[in-house]
């Protein structure tokens, strides 16, 4: 599958950080986010290791998905990788935004539903896209067209008035997408970092 993404960041009455681009996924757990705007950037995974390679850092980090805290990845639930009952302690169905009346919304609950009380960070201390703790969010909003199926919007509400938010459009399915996509090859000159050994040095 294929579609074109804006991912939108918000923290209280900060300024948005608003980024888009395209996005791919194919079975078993793949898929590939290519920033377009404003900085160009990918999110690489093939199903085992994530790679996050931003060109003008000259670094591109890798972690294995088991491992990582982003939000991209549970979204990998579109090719049917991941598990909703392992992130929420329970589902429910919302009426439909006014706007998209043939649209349905399920909104999940974290497990024990509490709230974090760890103060949230601005996104130039932290990939907007990245999980803090399982724990640390209040309610997912997951909309979807009810005949097709099809993914509209996943709304993460967090912590500290943090809200990340993915919008998708112009849907292409049972295309065909070369395993090359999927896989990362690190350009030359650029330095690999090993991100389970960061997190292994987070107090």
């Amino acid at each position: 599958m294929r579609a074109t993404f804006l991912q939108r960041y918000s923290e209280g009455p900060h300024d948005a950080l608003v980024e888009s681009g395209t996005v791919y996924f194919s079975r078993p757990g793949r898929m590939r986010w290519e920033y377009e705007a404003p900085e160009s950037h990918v999110f690489v995974s093939d199903g085992k290791t994530i790679w996050s390679y931003v060109p003008s850092d000259h670094t591109a980090t890798r972690v294995p998905v088991k491992e990582s805290s982003d939000w991209r990845t549970p979204l990998a639930l579109l090719t049917g990788k991941a598990d909703l009952a392992k992130l929420c302690s329970r589902i429910e169905l919302l009426p439909p935004p006014g706007s998209s009346p043939d649209n349905a919304v399920l909104r999940c609950l974290p497990k024990g539903e509490k709230v974090s009380s760890t103060p949230g960070k601005s996104p130039a201390a932290q990939n907007a896209a990245e999980l803090p703790s399982p724990d640390d969010f209040i309610e997912v909003r997951i909309e979807v067209h009810s005949q097709t199926g099809q993914l509209a919007n996943v709304e993460i509400r967090q912590a500290g008035s943090i809200i990340l938010e993915y919008r998708f459009g112009g849907w292409q399915e049972n295309i065909q997408l070369p395993d090359s996509l999927f896989r990362f090859k690190t350009p030359v000159g650029v330095a690999i970092v090993d991100g389970s050994a960061l997190s292994d040095l987070k107090p």
